[in-house]
């Protein structure tokens, strides 16, 4: 429930990147939205490049680990990853909650454009990250002068504030394999590189941090990881994660599969 509440709080949220992302609810019987998260850095025709209408800002580089900016701080601004990741976390109680993570071309910090005072989530570099920020002030004088970034950032809420809700319905239906099977595929489609016969590599993520994404105890993901490895679906080390997640996704549309492998895990 923590997460849920961590995750409806940022609704309805400003400026999430362009690259267009979609999450699947039910792929089963839909190759077409089985390509759209595959090949999720194609961006509609119709879609505006908010970099097209921003100028550019001063780089700041980022430490991996440093805290970009905490809770309780000024909301001042929002922030564009050009390089790394950053993860946005949020406490819910005695849980720390990943509400999601950003890598080149994404934007967060949008809480500064939503009218909040002070940010209500904390934002750290999960590697070495490059990130330009602009001021509301600056956001908002850049909105008046060029109408189409008033556009851009509106599609960007109407997309991202689509992901969340998505998630949420993922939070209240699906089981926790079914959620972190989701979640491997949803980073694969956003961080990860194509290889030979649909094979996806991506830069590793700990097990901690999978665990406060999908909601449930370091210790299960590495159950349902180990489980996802001995299934040939992915292989893992600490360094990277190699995953095939076109077959990871049909197996997500076997309900009966899974609950052979799930009366399994509980015996």
């Amino acid at each position: 429930m923590v997460i849920l509440q961590s995750i409806a709080a940022l609704l309805p949220p400003v400026g999430s990147g362009w690259k267009a992302r979609v999450v699947v609810k039910d792929l089963k019987g839909h190759p077409d939205r089985m390509h759209a998260v595959l090949n999720s850095t194609v961006r509609p025709a119709t879609q505006e490049d908010p970099l097209a209408w921003l100028p550019f800002s001063t780089v700041g580089e980022y430490r991996k680990g440093q805290a970009i900016y905490t809770y309780g701080e000024p909301s001042t601004g929002i922030y564009l990853v050009v390089g790394g990741k950053v993860k946005i976390l949020r406490q819910a109680g005695r849980a720390r909650v990943v509400v999601d993570v950003y890598g080149s071309d994404e934007f967060f910090g949008e809480s500064a454009l939503a009218g909040r005072a002070h940010r209500m989530e904390e934002a750290v570099a999960l590697e070495r990250t490059n990130l330009m920020s602009w001021s509301r002030e600056e956001i908002e004088d850049n909105a008046v002068a060029r109408p189409k970034l008033a556009i851009a950032l509106l599609q960007l809420m109407v997309r991202r504030s689509l992901e969340f809700a998505d998630r949420i319905e993922s939070f209240s239906v699906e089981s926790i394999e079914r959620r972190l099977a989701r979640a491997l595929v949803r980073f694969a489609g956003r961080f990860g590189n194509k290889l030979d016969e649909g094979t996806v590599t991506m830069d590793a993520f700990t097990h901690v941090l999978l665990s406060q994404y999908v909601g449930t105890s370091r210790e299960i993901v590495t159950r349902f990881m180990r489980q996802f490895q001995q299934e040939g679906y992915l292989r893992y080390s600490r360094r990277i994660i190699a995953l095939r997640p076109r077959a990871l996704m049909e197996w997500q549309t076997v309900p009966a599969a899974a609950l052979k492998r799930a009366a399994a895990l509980a015996s």
